[in-house]
């Protein structure tokens, strides 16, 4: 027996029983929930550097110092996040604390955010995962476009399977990336501290560590730091996700996290000291993490192609964090009536199946118009984020006090530092990306809130429509059924027969295009009509729903609650090309009587043999 393509992708659906079991241990969730932000550190440095060469290549001996603050607000992020995931153990996402401490609008601005910025992670992620392929196989560049969608299509596909299948997954190459960067940082620190490790280059006389700091120069430091800070997207998604990990679901979801912040901080420190000592210069056509693997081990050998596959890889399936957590946030959202219902529903291996859809095809859309470029792309990132960080630290600090805790309290404090600290590196990311692109996220967020209150009005408004509290039943309506009848043949007789069953008003309608073909109609309409009544519309222009809609305004003229059923005979061909053979008019009948009130169209068929 043939197995169909979507259960060999996808695989076999699971039972709701299974959910419990499709939980995830710590080993298994620092891939799933984390491979965003450790995957971050391959570029992190990078946009520093980028940022920093532009003062001259003695500025990158600010990279440590910049490299330093962003390694203190990790810190800051860790603490203050985990007591997050404690105060809210069921998932204590940004939209949940901003909403439910800041109200609803406060809410709406930190989901959209990380909406956004869950697309951006995909694209941004997926395109320097084939930046660093494209690094080692230059030949490949002219592809970056079609392998950034390929590999968009499989995380997605993967994520379909579960998120049990997708951790198991993901994994292997997680802690692949997390041991050949420590091994590529652990070689490097200990050859430099020897005396033998080479420089990638020599840095001119006149290229000294700069004396001065001017204008210009800090400008170009808030840039760097800006700019690294997207080595910090997607710490908050283990706080988002408390739910996908095995009981006791709060304490595995914060030693997740303390995991995760010490070997993100150890790599990224890592990488910008190596990228110091070793004197690296950014290029548009070989990564930094590419230039450090070479020189730290002498060239493009065995342990150069680890690096970069581990990186590439990483690098790629760091875009599942954002298909962990978009369509649960989505779902969480749909059931606030802030998004579409239908983003909450549960797939078959127990995934939001619908809310992975959309995010693959909006992160394919980005990569396609920004031709799968980092650089192009990176502007984009981190504004979202961190303003969801800020929220986030906000609300918590409103928890606390409202629970009476002071602003003296251990709790209080610790988020009210991450709040602030969040804060000002959200100002300098914005005020310092706003030009190169970051405007089009603000744009974008604020359309998206406006989007979340419309469908929440539309839902709210449904709702009123459709309560039944406080409403009267209204006295029985007038029923009568209409039958089109387009000549007399076994499908028009059994919809006669059918609707005498369901109302004693029955009238068949027939619109006469052609007189000659009404006056055969007459000859066997006596016979087989049974007794139900036939009306002739007269249709001088030929249209089939304007004698139809005149004649249904005299029906209900005076009776707006006058019930009428339009019975649409069809038959139904044995092949599915045959359907183009014959006249689809009633489409154009069903079209316009699908806005009318108080009128109910029925499609019966009759199905033909061969």
């Amino acid at each position: 027996m043939a197995i169909p393509m979507r259960r060999l992708l996808v695989g076999r659906p699971l039972p709701t029983s299974r959910a419990q079991h499709e939980r995830l241990n710590r080993l298994l969730a620092l891939p799933v929930f984390s491979s965003d932000a450790l995957s971050s550190v391959a570029y992190g440095t990078e946009e520093i550097l980028f940022a920093l060469v532009l003062a001259g290549s003695a500025a990158l001996a600010y990279s440590i110092w910049i490299g330093v603050a962003i390694a203190a607000l990790l810190l800051v992020l860790t603490i203050s996040y985990r007591q997050t995931i404690f105060a809210y153990p069921s998932g204590g996402g940004a939209y949940i604390v901003a909403s439910d401490n800041l109200g609803m609008g406060f809410g709406a601005v930190a989901g959209a955010a990380l909406l956004i910025d869950y697309v951006l992670t995909v694209a941004v992620s997926t395109a320097s995962g084939v930046a660093a392929i494209t690094s080692a196989v230059p030949a490949l560049v002219h592809l970056r476009v079609v392998l950034c969608v390929g590999f968009i299509l499989f995380v997605a596909l993967a994520n379909m399977r579960g998120v049990r299948e997708s951790g198991a997954l993901f994994s292997v190459p997680t802690y692949l990336f997390v041991g050949s960067f420590l091994a590529m940082i652990g070689v490097g620190l200990l050859r430099h501290l020897v005396g033998g490790a080479p420089m990638a280059y020599v840095p001119p006389a006149e290229t000294a560590p700069v004396g001065g700091v001017h204008v210009a120069l800090v400008v170009i430091l808030l840039q760097a730091f800006a700019s690294g800070c997207s080595a910090l997207t997607g710490v908050e998604a283990i706080s988002n996700g408390v739910q996908a990990f095995k009981a006791p679901e709060a304490h595995n979801a914060a030693t997740t996290m303390i995991w995760m912040a010490v070997l993100l901080g150890t790599m990224f420190m890592g990488l910008t000291y190596l990228s110091h000592v070793l004197h690296i210069l950014p290029s548009h056509s070989e990564t930094v993490a590419s230039q450090i693997a070479r020189t730290v081990f002498g060239g493009k050998g065995a342990w150069y192609f680890l690096i970069q596959g581990a990186t590439a890889l990483i690098l790629i399936l760091a875009a599942n964090t954002s298909f962990a957590d978009f369509p649960r946030l989505s779902a969480i959202l749909a059931r606030d009536r802030l998004m579409p219902r239908w983003l909450a529903h549960l797939g078959d291996r127990l995934v939001f199946s619908n809310g992975i859809t959309v995010l693959a095809l909006l992160a394919m859309l980005l990569v396609v118009v920004f031709q799968g470029s980092v650089h192009r792309l990176i502007p984009l990132y981190a504004v979202g984020v961190f303003l969801s960080f800020t929220l986030s630290q906000a609300g918590m600090v409103r928890r606390w006090l409202r629970m009476g805790a002071g602003w003296l309290n251990a709790k209080t404090l610790t988020n009210l530092l991450g709040a602030m600290t969040t804060l000002v590196a959200l100002g300098v990311i914005a005020s310092m990306k706003f030009k190169h692109g970051a405007w089009v996220v603000v744009f974008l967020i604020i359309i998206l809130v406006l989007f979340f209150f419309r469908i929440h009005h539309h839902y709210q408004s449904l709702r009123r429509q459709l309560t039944v509290e406080g409403w009267a039943r209204p006295a029985e309506a007038k029923h009568t059924v209409i039958v089109m009848v387009a000549g007399v043949h076994r499908g028009i007789v059994h919809a006669l027969d059918y609707a005498r069953l369901i109302a004693a008003d029955c009238r068949a309608l027939y619109v006469e295009v052609d007189p000659q073909d009404t006056a055969q109609l007459y000859q066997r309409w006596e016979k087989w009509s049974a007794g139900v009544p036939l009306l002739i519309l007269a249709s001088p222009y030929r249209s089939l729903t304007a004698p139809v809609m005149q004649y249904l305004d005299a029906v209900q003229e005076g009776d707006p609650g006058h019930m009428v059923t339009v019975i649409l005979p069809e038959f139904v061909p044995a092949r599915w090309w045959h359907h183009l053979l014959h006249n689809q008019s009633a489409w154009l009948l069903k079209l316009k009587l699908l806005f009318r009130r108080n009128v109910i169209v029925t499609n019966l068929r009759y199905y033909l043999d061969e």
